[in-house]
């Protein structure tokens, strides 16, 4: 489909979506084993009451202010514009918050719903670190016992986060199978939850999965856009030309969506992992090389050979090391709002050095992507226009994975 077709195309209000199956359009939905469907049924249910309780919503409130350290400023990266030459380049600064990163906004808010169902027992998935961080840390608030599955793999590249979340009382399940990286901790979640829903919460991390999850975390992700949104107008006196944020699973870039999707004139671009090379097994942009599937309890675009089989997925940032999309995206992506570009191993590397040398600001990997995107943009556009990008998360986690990766052992 073009890009000119789709967007004659009719785009469904933002609060319509998703619909009661959980579908945009024809993503999303539930695909899982009949055994969850009644803890789905029940999670949707007990979500759709505490969103509309006021209660709900002032602890939530509270707590992401006294807590979790909202609302994150809107910062004028005035060395990196400077640099560059051409637009004007805000950063949202997602990774001044509690823990590092995004990532919290949702755990908080499913971690309160999970003591609003009575359960005592939390597991979470986690790639890049952050999200295990998170929930490790609200659930030592909340006195809850906390499991956290975490690929092989991506335990030996963030060994600060797992070390981080043991201190904090959460228990880190190492898994070994498939690639050792996001998508087999995922599986391992998802079995555990199997056996243990009448005890067990499983925060879920990205704004993917069965629904009621891909609203859910978006909703508790919006508040990202929310803030930026009047922040850019007291700032510039108008909204930004362009909002960039890095996709995984697509929370942090969702987030930072929302509130701008009825305003056409504001381009929302995606950043993906474009590893080392677009080719099988080399990178993990779904919309470059992803064809239509279902994995993990929704229908999206998907990493897979031509039998349907999971393709190897590459970065070098462990949180966008996924094959799969959130189907909020895949449907934005379809009807033209969206735009999805990738940057490289390479180009992210880079990216990340820049920002510390212009700004002394350290971003994550995977905002390092989308700081990429705004590095090769900013100067084709003229002064007055506006780049936001979205700091998704610091970058302490990933200084020994870069260095190494760069080529540069650190000393013990």
């Amino acid at each position: 489909m073009s890009a000119e077709t789709c967007k004659k195309e009719t785009v469904a209000p933002r609060f319509l979506l998703p619909d009661a199956g959980g579908h945009f359009g024809e993503f999303g939905g539930i695909y899982v084993p009949e055994t969850l469907m009644t803890p789905l049924a029940e999670l949707t249910a007990a979500y759709e009451t505490a969103r509309r309780d006021p209660a709900f919503q002032q602890e939530l409130a509270f707590l992401l202010k006294q807590y979790v350290g909202r609302p994150t400023i809107l910062y004028f990266a005035e060395g990196l514009t400077r640099h560059l030459g051409g637009a004007k380049i805000y950063l949202k600064r997602e990774d001044l918050l509690h823990t590092g990163a995004h990532k919290i906004n949702n755990a908080l808010g499913q971690a309160l719903l999970a003591k609003r169902m009575g359960k005592k027992r939390v597991i979470a998935e986690t790639g890049a670190g952050q999200h295990g961080v998170a929930t490790a840390a609200i659930c030592a608030k909340f006195g809850l016992e906390c499991v956290i599955y975490m690929g092989a793999t991506d335990m030996a590249r963030q060994a600060l986060n797992v070390y981080r979340m043991r201190l904090m009382g959460a228990e880190v399940r190492a898994v070994t199978a498939g690639q050792q990286t996001l998508k087999e901790a995922v599986n391992e979640a998802m079995r555990d939850w199997v056996t243990n829903v009448r005890t067990t919460h499983y925060i879920l991390g990205t704004a993917y999965g069965a629904h009621p999850f891909p609203m859910m975390v978006r909703d508790f992700q919006r508040v990202i856009s929310k803030e930026s949104r009047e922040q850019m107008l007291a700032a510039e006196g108008k909204l930004p030309d362009q909002v960039i944020a890095c996709v995984g699973g697509g929370s942090n870039a969702i987030g930072s969506f929302f509130e701008y999707l009825d305003d056409p004139a504001v381009a929302l671009t995606g950043v993906e992992a474009g590893g080392r090379a677009i080719a099988p097994g080399e990178h993990a942009a779904r919309f470059a090389g992803g064809k239509l599937g279902v994995l993990q309890g929704c229908l999206t675009y998907i990493l897979q050979n031509y039998d349907g089989q999971i393709e190897g997925t590459h970065s070098v940032s462990a949180g966008l090391d996924y094959a799969a999309v959130g189907p909020e995206h895949a449907y934005y992506w379809k009807k033209g709002r969206i735009q999805f570009a990738h940057a490289n191993d390479t180009e992210a590397l880079a990216a990340f050095q820049l920002l510390c040398r212009t700004e002394g600001i350290l971003p994550a990997l995977e905002s390092s992507h989308a700081l990429a995107h705004a590095v090769k943009v900013a100067p084709t556009l003229a002064q007055e226009k506006v780049l936001l990008v979205n700091l998704s998360g610091r970058g302490d986690k990933d200084v020994w994975h870069a260095a190494k990766v760069m080529g540069e052992e650190l000393a013990v």
